[in-house]
């Protein structure tokens, strides 16, 4: 059953309940880099976004919620 989560404002559709705890990770580990400035391995924030993007899923929406998808 699809469960939605809330991130900075941005409703969240994730299709299962574990999904949740997946979720609040990645957002607290791209809220950490954000806070910190902090894109390594990757050259730039720029590359580390393309980098991710790629990955799709979860990530992507935690990425769109944060507001880095419109900095790419």
């Amino acid at each position: 059953m699809p469960v939605e989560m809330v991130i900075e404002g941005t409703t969240l559709r994730l299709a299962r309940r574990s999904d949740v705890a997946v979720a609040r990770r990645v957002a607290v580990h791209f809220q950490r880099r954000i806070a910190e400035d902090d894109w390594r391995p990757y050259r730039s924030r720029e590359d580390a976004v393309r980098a991710w993007t790629q990955l799709g899923g979860i990530r992507l929406q935690v990425m769109e919620a944060l507001g880095l998808l419109n900095e790419a």
